[in-house]
């Protein structure tokens, strides 16, 4: 079995696979003063919550954007299988991820996961839209090539700024208020903010289509994608396991094997 595990910013996404098949998912808390001891017994519970042994475990592949943790779970990762996990990046990814970018080595591990994944399921171009922390597009053109994307502040960290610096705005459930037009204080906080985010997205989208010259099929990830993406006016498929399937498929890559 392969553990895959993204680690955002806010949440921590940890994956199970039997050969090609995700058997269990796991969302945590991500503690960016976790030591490599405390990771481990993070891991722990969660396979034995499924009957599942650390001896069962013969692989990892990690991704991660809290460069703090990285080396801390790395560390754990070793410990709890006897092996070094592959570490997603621009270069471990191999032939999966060709970019066209200034420095390939700055693209983000969780980017590098979720264009890997969307080429292999979706073929070129496609487009992908990752909701979480950061809003991140990334976009694959019509040869199969990373070109680049978008980051931008994410729902939830667009919402903490307001609710921080507006002391007479309480936070509010980011919902779909069913209107536009705010008929209370919470609905306008709603709309502004949950509208806003699927209108701006839909706005970079057209800008993306058109420096394209053509458009592509748009694929969502992230904790929020399926929230964001019933308000959305472009046509979005919603993939919450994609990051998690381009770390089997670099992982899988690195092995020079493929599973059935």
């Amino acid at each position: 079995m392969l553990l895959a595990i993204d680690v955002g910013n806010t949440q921590t996404v940890i994956g199970l696979y039997e050969k090609r098949r995700l058997r269990h998912m796991w969302r945590v808390a991500t503690n960016k003063v976790h030591t490599s001891d405390e990771l481990r017994l993070k891991v722990n519970p969660l396979l034995e919550s499924e009957h599942i042994t650390v001896g069962d475990v013969t692989g990892a592949a990690l991704a991660s954007v809290v460069p703090t943790l990285t080396s801390a779970w790395v560390v754990a990762l070793k410990r709890l299988i006897g092996r070094d996990p592959v570490v997603c990046s621009a270069s471990s990814a191999q032939d999966l991820f060709e970019a066209c970018y200034a420095n390939p080595l700055e693209i983000g591990a969780d980017r590098v996961a979720d264009a890997v994944a969307a080429r292999a399921l979706y073929g070129a171009p496609v487009v992908v839209v990752d909701f979480g922390t950061a809003t991140n597009i990334e976009v694959i053109d019509k040869d199969g090539r990373f070109i680049g994307g978008v980051i931008a502040p994410g729902l939830e960290t667009s919402a903490s700024a307001l609710f921080s610096h507006a002391t007479k705005l309480a936070a509010t459930e980011l919902v779909d208020p069913r209107t536009a037009i705010g008929g209370s204080t919470v609905q306008a906080i709603q709309a502004g903010i949950v509208y806003g985010e699927a209108d701006r997205v839909d706005g970079l989208l057209d800008r993306i289509f058109d420096q394209l010259g053509y458009t592509a099929p748009v694929v969502a990830t992230g904790g929020l994608a399926g929230r964001l993406v019933s308000v959305m006016r472009t046509p979005t498929r919603v993939n919450k396991e994609l990051t998690l399937e381009g770390l089997r498929l670099i992982h899988e890559a690195a092995l020079g094997v493929q599973e059935d």
